[in-house]
């Protein structure tokens, strides 16, 4: 995998980040509010006077700008702070997470942390960011998290997990799976599922998520292992034939998927997203951020529009986020040695 570009010379001065295309997520003022209904948040001695940045390392649309868009707009129902989500997508995140590492450890300026940035990717052989999340960032709080589904093109020969591993036994590295990169979460997820189900499958990454789902529309790459909420439309169509999901219970917005966990215990895993800031953080700005947004995720409406998109809050926050990202790193990174994952 090439070296990622060191993108600190265009970052600016956090002053003039306010005149940025940037998307609103909340309309009132911290200064404003008529009060912090969450006793976390009356207890924190940070809070916000003035609007919170979220860099959104991912596009428009997609998963993580939908949770930062979500938990945007819980946090001014529930606080009166504005968060303000400014998408500078590519290279896995770490683009918007080198922005964030620039700016001043104040709490204004957060960056989306999700596990294939902050667990998946540093525990790959091979792998070279233009960032040490664990050196330039401060985790501070995981918001949500997506149990991920497998599916398969609409003509394949099987219908469930047990007619994928039959079929994949008959013909020994012959079935194909597509991901959004090499190192991605889609790509160790499916390794993982593959190496737990006793199977070998032909890794075919793309160059993100859409050509990837594409090409199993077409029928020309045999499954992917993808996020519930960005599959479950198209498998209701008949466009895609979902063969489980990584839980231990049905999820909702694909009921009919079985739980693989149920038959494979280690395939209880989601996906998660969360927020990080840049190094040395201060305790009690951290505990006053994190207090924000767990408010918003406590908040019914807030879960009920999370839930709608196959998301359920998680809020770890400060040093139990920090311990999930380690926990979660180890787990992926035996995956990546045991199933010879390495990228150049």
């Amino acid at each position: 995998m090439p070296i990622l570009p060191n993108y600190s010379a265009a970052v600016k001065k956090r002053g003039s980040w306010l005149n940025r295309r940037a998307l609103l997520l909340g309309a009132a003022s911290a200064a404003g509010a008529a009060g912090f209904p969450d006793r976390a948040l009356q207890a924190a001695a940070w809070r916000p006077s003035s609007p919170v940045h979220v860099f959104i390392g991912y596009p428009a649309g997609g998963a993580v700008d939908t949770v930062v868009r979500l938990v945007g707009e819980g946090v001014r129902r529930t606080t009166g702070a504005v968060v303000i989500g400014e998408v500078r997508s590519g290279a896995y995140g770490v683009i918007a997470a080198q922005a964030a590492a620039l700016a001043p450890p104040d709490g204004y300026t957060l960056t989306s942390a999700i596990m294939g940035m902050m667990s998946v990717l540093p525990a790959i052989p091979g792998s070279r960011m233009a960032l040490d999340v664990d050196r330039d960032l401060t985790p501070v709080i995981n918001l949500a998290g997506s149990a991920m589904a497998v599916v398969a093109r609409p003509d394949a020969p099987f219908n469930d997990i047990d007619g994928l591993v039959a079929h994949a036994r008959s013909r020994p590295g012959e079935l194909t799976y597509a991901s959004s990169g090499s190192g991605s979460i889609n790509h160790v997820a499916a390794a993982y599922i593959a190496r737990e189900v006793g199977i070998e499958m032909l890794h075919v990454p793309y160059r993100g998520g859409a050509p990837a789902t594409l090409d199993i529309l077409a029928g020309r790459v045999d499954l992917m292992v993808a996020n519930v909420a960005e599959v479950a439309a198209m498998v209701e169509e008949g466009k895609m034939k979902a063969l489980g999901v990584t839980a231990a219970h049905a999820s909702p917005m694909i009921p009919k998927a079985p739980p693989l966990a149920l038959r494979f215990a280690q395939l209880d895993f989601n996906n998660w997203f969360g927020l990080a800031g840049p190094a040395n953080m201060p305790a009690d700005v951290i505990e006053g951020v994190a207090a924000m947004f767990a408010t918003a995720l406590r908040e019914q409406e807030t879960v009920r529009a999370l839930a709608t998109r196959g998301l359920e809050p998680l809020i770890v926050s400060g040093s139990a986020f920090a311990e999930q990202i380690r926990s979660d790193r180890a787990r992926w990174g035996a995956v990546a040695k045991n199933s010879n994952i390495r990228l150049e």
